[in-house]
């Protein structure tokens, strides 16, 4: 069963964008450092020749351009805001914050696929990535900035026809404009979240650049025509998302999935190789390498790779989260408190993981563990929404 990742945005959307993955897995002992692949001529690991060229593929511009009656209703409701009647005036990235959620004309989640900003517009809804790019789009339209981020949540599993899909996730935040004459009270950047619930739970974030958005959205779009076995477009979406970053690891493993569904395991095998160069430990590459190394009866290099991945797993403390949080949704509390556990000895420090702890001991009657590790979780938090909600959570305990 093939691996493909998808990321789910947070902000703006927060939902999963088909990445695809396969599982990787090379014998890392002979890979190079990260730096060895920056003279990397990536159109060696290209293969026009098995495949038809796709002319009708969105190019970056196509992506977040807005059709031309978003513009004119965008600035419409900006100059009624602005009227005398709609007192006090609000900063910028603040109204664009209440437009988007508006109730009315606002947009919404959807669970389906990836759109661009105009076809999200037109929709009303999409999922996570269309929503951030269309949010994205209205901002550069009314000159907000934004600022796009990774949300480094626990791999999220989904499965679609002959694919596991690994649920990422991005949000997008809103920032005050910057400007050196005038001092603003409130300055405070918004992220914009039709999933709340994601933005409450406190994991780490990295920033990411648009180069990098457009890169997941190209990717997503070859997920999902790779799902239905439109190979074609797959490979010319795969091109495009490699143009813009061609160390893009989920790509480059939706790349080496693509080889695999055409029969090229040469092809597949040295796109591998390249991706564990980027990133030695990759779960996604070294899994899908794995796979095929163990379908070619090549057990020696497998078991190598195999050697990597577990190794790679075991130094994770998310890994031993993840399955705390799957033994807690399915109610295997004493499995639960004892990955969290291993959780906690890996990383003392990450609040989450001592909040899991807590919950599991309320589940099962030990009140007093559960506040105990609730109050560590609290302590470690430097997020306001976590102490917020974890003071709430000690008030209701103690009023228990």
């Amino acid at each position: 069963m093939l691996i493909v990742s998808i990321l789910c945005v947070e902000g703006v959307m927060i939902r999963p964008i088909l990445m695809l993955t396969l599982l990787l897995s090379s014998f890392i002992g002979g890979c190079a450092s990260k730096t060895s692949t920056q003279d990397v001529d990536l159109n060696t690991y290209f293969h026009d020749e098995h495949f038809t060229a796709v002319t009708t593929l969105p190019t970056p511009e196509d992506i977040f351009t807005l059709p031309e009656q978003a513009l004119v209703d965008l600035k419409r409701e900006l100059k009624r805001s602005q009227s005398p009647l709609h007192q006090p005036k609000k900063m910028m990235h603040e109204w664009l914050a209440d437009y988007i959620n508006a109730t009315d004309g606002g947009f919404r989640y959807a669970d389906n696929l990836t759109r661009t900003a105009s076809e999200t517009f037109n929709d009303r809804q999409g999922n996570c990535l269309s929503l951030v790019v269309l949010t994205a789009a209205l901002a550069e339209a009314v000159d907000v900035k934004v600022e796009y981020q990774d949300i480094g949540i626990p791999p999220i599993w989904d499965r679609q026809g002959g694919f596991y899909l690994v649920n990422g996730h991005i949000n997008l935040k809103l920032l005050p404009a910057d400007k050196s004459n005038v001092f603003n009270i409130s300055t405070r950047s918004i992220q914009i979240d039709f999933l709340p619930e994601r933005a409450m739970q406190g994991y780490s974030t990295q920033r990411i650049n648009k180069s990098t958005v457009t890169s997941m959205f190209y990717n997503n779009l070859a997920a999902e025509a790779l799902i239905v076995g439109n190979y074609d477009r797959a490979y010319g979406l795969l091109k495009l998302a490699l143009a813009e970053q061609n160390q893009f690891l989920p790509a480059l493993n939706t790349l080496a999935v693509l080889y695999r569904y055409k029969g090229l395991d040469t092809q597949a095998e040295a796109l591998y190789r390249y991706a564990l160069m980027v990133s030695p430990e990759d779960m996604n590459a070294l899994n899908n390498y794995a796979i095929m190394l163990s379908v070619q009866n090549r057990l020696d290099e497998w078991a190598e790779v195999h050697k990597v991945l577990e190794l790679a797993r075991i130094r994770n403390p998310y890994y031993y989260y993840g399955m705390a949080q799957q033994a807690y949704l399915e109610r295997e509390y004493q499995d639960a408190l004892s990955w969290y556990k291993r959780a906690i000895a890996k990383a003392d420090y990450r609040h989450e993981f001592y909040f899991g702890l807590s919950r599991t001991y309320w589940v099962i009657g030990d009140e007093r563990l559960a506040e105990k590790h609730l109050k560590k979780a609290l302590s470690l938090t430097k997020d306001s929404k976590n102490k917020q909600r974890y003071q709430a959570k000690l008030h209701a305990m103690a009023s228990h």
